[in-house]
């Protein structure tokens, strides 16, 4: 996949380029391409932003430095601009970012982007949450790293994306390592009897527990979903309907 960003703070990208990703992007499973708009602006001030018309706080960022580094870079793909305007941010939409070949991300400051930046790039608007940033940077490498981790390769296998938490459908059980005890605090017993069946169970349990203490608007989802349960198993999940 190949993911080319648009900003005014390219150094802010340098993370990327550790752990998981780092390897994917050393590997050419991922190519990253960063372009600093500023070193297209023709401003002799070097500025991408002026004040907005018709008044108000903050600077918008220029359309010119814009879409001249979009192409002169030649970047391609889908244009994305991190927006707290924008479709929120789910698995689902990771997944299908994650299957597209090229993406341009394009990263906004200060009061946004002249929007005729976006209707020229038929830019598509996601936000990562209801809040807003100092800036579009952040935003971009959640994105990245989530839809990252529906590429083949980035990870060992598909089965640790899609046991993760909130992919199956509820949050994540507790997890234990070594050692067995600490400062009084131990591993509970059924993790520890080999009873794989058992464990499981006490995993699923234990997910529709936090899932219904702290998300109970996917708990209805999950509920409302069709599963192929025991009939001791629906009676466990019956336990945590609301």
């Amino acid at each position: 996949m190949k993911i080319n960003i648009l900003t005014i703070f390219p150094e802010m990208f340098e993370p990327l380029r550790a752990s998981m990703l780092g390897r994917a992007i050393d590997n050419g499973i991922i190519e990253l391409d960063i372009t600093d708009i500023r070193e297209y602006t023709q401003d002799r001030h070097n500025r991408v932003d002026d004040t907005p018309y018709g008044g108000g706080a903050g600077m918008v960022m220029q359309v010119q430095p814009i879409l001249d580094a979009y192409r002169q870079s030649g970047f391609g793909g889908q244009v994305i601009y991190m927006s707290p305007r924008g479709e929120l941010l789910s698995g689902e939409l990771a997944r299908e970012i994650a299957a597209m070949p090229e993406i341009t991300i394009l990263c906004g400051h200060y009061e946004g982007v002249d929007q005729r930046v976006l209707d020229r790039l038929n830019a598509r608007e996601i936000s990562i949450g209801d809040y807003v940033l100092t800036g579009g940077e952040l935003p971009a490498m959640v994105l990245i790293d989530t839809a990252a981790r529906f590429i083949e390769g980035v990870l060992a296998s598909e089965e640790s994306v899609m046991d993760e938490s909130i992919y199956s459908g509820l949050l994540e059980y507790p997890q234990y390592s070594k050692p067995r005890e600490y400062e009084g605090m131990t591993v509970p017993d059924v993790l520890l009897s080999g009873n794989h069946q058992e464990i499981d169970r006490w995993r699923w349990e234990e997910s529709l527990r936090i899932t219904s203490e702290r998300r109970p608007d996917l708990m209805k989802e999950y509920q409302d979903r069709p599963h192929e349960l025991t009939r001791k198993e629906r009676a466990i999940l019956d336990k945590y309907r609301r």
